[in-house]
């Protein structure tokens, strides 16, 4: 993920803190940050400029081209583009500066000065790809509507003077509200201590004033697989497919104070972003991303309503049927499997939820209602189905952190007016909504516990305005806080989680080193950890080795020890497709570890383990989560014996080490499984 310092200024007080003093703190409070990348060096010295004369040079597509750089002299360049013409403002690379978009190479390109066509050539004119700031080659840039004068230096009147932190996204996981600017700005204002306000469309719907009334039909069949479901009718009226550049500013403000910027300034933010502009739908659905953390997806509304042969939009979300086929929006069609989540325009999958879209219903230049799309869907599913199909993408990643249901509300919203404001779209329904009931998390904990967490002594105050900073609802009651948890914190649950709060936010390196004051006396001894450490004690004595085993089986293993899979609990996400089941007992781990040894050449060996299983017969704790129970396995392998010998062999040493333990052999079952 990549961050741009100047987008945070626009939202936090930075002060005099640098980029690199910036990612120090936030490396110890927050996250890794990888790299600082001075983004600035890479325009050095490429100024605005503007062509006063254009004459065709005969018989060929180049111009020569008198452009003013700010000084007295014209400076003669020549150009091939198409769009070049006198009055255009345009961008310069002089002889001697690097082409941006070969910065960094291990040969990049320096300009120079050369004769074309019998013209001396001055340095070059610069397209949209030149400069590193998008795929566009149909021409040089244009900034007439930036209202730059001529010598300006392009990386101050584009806001490339920036730096950009490249951050890990690895230590986010379980954070996802830090996905999205905003989220990532109101950590480093309480970082640095200060209050940060959220904007306001963040916690405030709008009043849409809808003109009329598409009907939308929303259908979750499995709130499980996805917790919100937003959507909303707009009328294009512009091409949505269209390049979002040439556009120029205007004296709007940042949408922070929700007042929109125009497209180029959009673009710019994108592509400092790690994003690519595309188009206009495709451009404001990633600039709402990267700000707020909320992927959004547009769909064409009327070929809605032509696969879903009706008069009604009608949404379905459902697990998809093993075998079901669509074409995605790159072009590949994928046969889908129950792990996947669609979107279906009545009977018939539309869109890979979470991960890509359909191409029966996209936005092209025909399109003239769109269908918004802002929903939360299970990460766990959505994280498999992204890897199982190889496809990877900034909105894939947010929506496998986990993105909190309520955000959708109101991104939704921003969405809109930001269509309306800046591409003359009208709004032709309501929102229409599928999800579930929000419940605020609210904690009432003791300022005391956390000082014994901490080992601090921090007043209540304190800790009220370190977690009011990031926008919790604190009030002070004597000496405990009564705790308004934020929807977007979904990671907030307990003490210990308000506790982590105010250390990290103060800075773990700011608790003074002392020891914290414990009982010195002994701890009562573990009845159950001295039981397992005797039956250790006599079954290595018995020539056993122990092992410790992955609590994951596959299910040939468990079918292979007489168990039906159907008692065992399957993993979502397993770490491998061959351990899929939690084990209801050792027996299965243990034959598969006896097959790696008898492979590897061993014929005589014991072997066994004490761990835990949970079949699934023995239900759920108080918690809500599997029971688990203790258990000892052992077995024994003999290639030079026969299976009766082996047999009363083993017996022989279970019954010695119940005798061992104080039990009575004399009540033992012994029972042939297979």
């Amino acid at each position: 993920m990549i961050i741009s310092v100047n987008w945070l200024r626009e939202l936090v007080d930075l002060g005099d803190v640098s980029a690199h003093e910036l990612a120090k703190v936030i490396g110890a409070r927050l996250v890794e940050v990888e790299e600082v990348i001075d983004l600035g060096k890479r325009y050095k010295g490429i100024i605005v400029v503007e062509v006063k004369e254009c004459e065709k040079i005969p018989e060929t597509k180049l111009n020569i081209c008198q452009i003013d750089i700010g000084e007295k002299e014209l400076v003669q360049v020549v150009c091939g583009a198409p769009n070049v013409r006198k009055g255009l403002v345009t961008a310069w690379i002089p002889p001697g500066a690097t082409v941006p978009n070969t910065y960094g190479d291990a040969e990049p390109f320096v300009i120079g000065a050369k004769e074309l066509r019998g013209q001396m050539s001055n340095g070059m004119l610069a397209g949209i790809d030149e400069l590193g700031l998008g795929d566009d080659t149909s021409g040089i840039v244009e900034l007439n509507n930036w209202k730059a004068k001529p010598g300006s230096l392009i990386a101050d009147v584009l806001d490339l003077n920036d730096y950009l932190l490249d951050i890990e996204n690895k230590s986010l996981t379980h954070r996802p509200d830090t996905f999205g600017v905003i989220g990532f700005a109101r950590e480093v204002a309480g970082i640095l201590g200060k209050k940060f306000e959220t904007p306001e469309f963040l916690i405030k719907n709008e009043e849409l004033l809808p003109v009329t009334d598409e009907k939308i039909k929303i259908d979750v069949e499995d709130r499980e697989l996805c917790a919100a479901y937003r959507a909303i009718v707009m009328g294009a009226g512009v091409d949505l497919r269209q390049p979002t550049y040439p556009k120029g500013p205007s004296a709007s403000a940042t949408p922070i104070k929700n007042e929109k910027i125009l497209l180029s300034e959009m673009k710019i933010k994108l592509v400092k972003s790690g994003m690519r502009p595309i188009s206009k739908s495709v451009d404001i659905s990633n600039y709402i991303m990267i700000l707020t953390g909320q992927p959004l997806h547009f769909f064409d509304y009327d070929k809605l309503l032509e696969v879903g042969k009706g008069d009604t939009a009608e949404i379905v979300v459902r697990s998809a049927k093993n075998g079901e086929k669509m074409e995605l929006l790159d072009g590949k069609t994928i046969e889908m499997t129950d792990g996947d989540i669609v979107i279906c325009s009545g009977k018939t999958p539309v869109a890979l939820a979470g991960v890509m879209g359909g191409s029966s219903t996209a936005v092209d230049e025909n399109t003239e209602r769109i269908l918004i799309e802002a929903a939360t869907f299970n990460l766990y599913s959505i994280r498999s189905t992204g890897m199982r199909y190889g496809i990877f993408s900034e909105a894939l990643t947010r929506f496998t952190k986990g993105q909190p249901a309520e955000l959708s509300k109101y991104v939704i919203d921003d969405a809109v007016m930001m269509l309306r404001d800046e591409s003359k779209m009208e709004i032709l329904s309501k929102v229409y909504e599928s999800a579930s009931a929000y419940e605020a998390v609210k904690l009432n904990v003791s300022v005391e516990e956390i000082n014994k967490i901490l080992g601090t002594s921090f007043a209540a105050s304190e800790m009220a305005e370190t977690l009011a900073n990031v926008g919790f609802g604190v009030k002070i009651k004597g000496e405990k806080l009564d705790i308004a948890v934020p929807y977007w914190r979904t990671d907030i649950h307990i003490l210990e989680d308000i506790a982590e709060e105010v250390g990290r936010l103060t800075g773990y390196d700011n608790i003074p080193m002392i020891l914290p004051k414990r009982s010195a006396k002994q701890v009562e001894r573990d009845s159950m950890g001295d039981f397992k450490q005797k039956l250790r004690s006599v079954l290595s004595g018995m020539g056993a080795n122990e092992v410790l085993t992955y609590s994951f089986v596959a299910g040939v293993f468990l079918e292979s020890v007489g168990q039906d899979p159907k008692n065992s609990y399957r993993l979502v996400n397993s770490i491998s497709p061959e351990l899929q089941y939690y084990r209801q007992s050792l027996l299965p781990s243990l034959i598969e570890k006896a097959g790696v040894n008898l492979a590897d050449g061993f014929g005589k060996f014991a072997l066994y383990e004490i761990n835990k299983v949970s079949p699934k017969s023995t239900g759920l704790n108080d918690e809500e989560v599997p029971v688990e129970e203790d258990r000892v396995a052992m077995i024994l392998v003999d290639e030079n014996s026969d299976s009766v010998a082996t047999f009363y062999d083993i017996k022989n040493k279970v019954y010695e080490v119940i005798r061992q333990m104080g039990g009575d052999v004399s009540k033992v079952e012994v029972e042939e499984i297979g």
